[in-house]
């Protein structure tokens, strides 16, 4: 395996980890009850994905 044959500086390595920064999950309302979440999840409030009722309000 490669090796490197000098130490990377502070400098260097800050500059080449710049771009990897966490972002805002994108959030969507669910058009039955208007809550926000996830998109393709099932709803937290209200447990319907896609018009169908998945998981009852007292299981989760």
């Amino acid at each position: 395996m490669a090796h490197p044959k000098r130490r990377s500086s502070k400098a260097r390595h800050r500059k080449r980890k710049t771009h990897q920064f966490l972002e805002a999950a994108p959030l969507s309302r669910c058009p039955r009850c208007g809550a926000e979440g996830l998109p393709h999840r099932v709803c937290e409030n209200c447990g319907f994905y896609r018009d169908r009722k998945i998981l009852l309000k007292e299981e989760f």
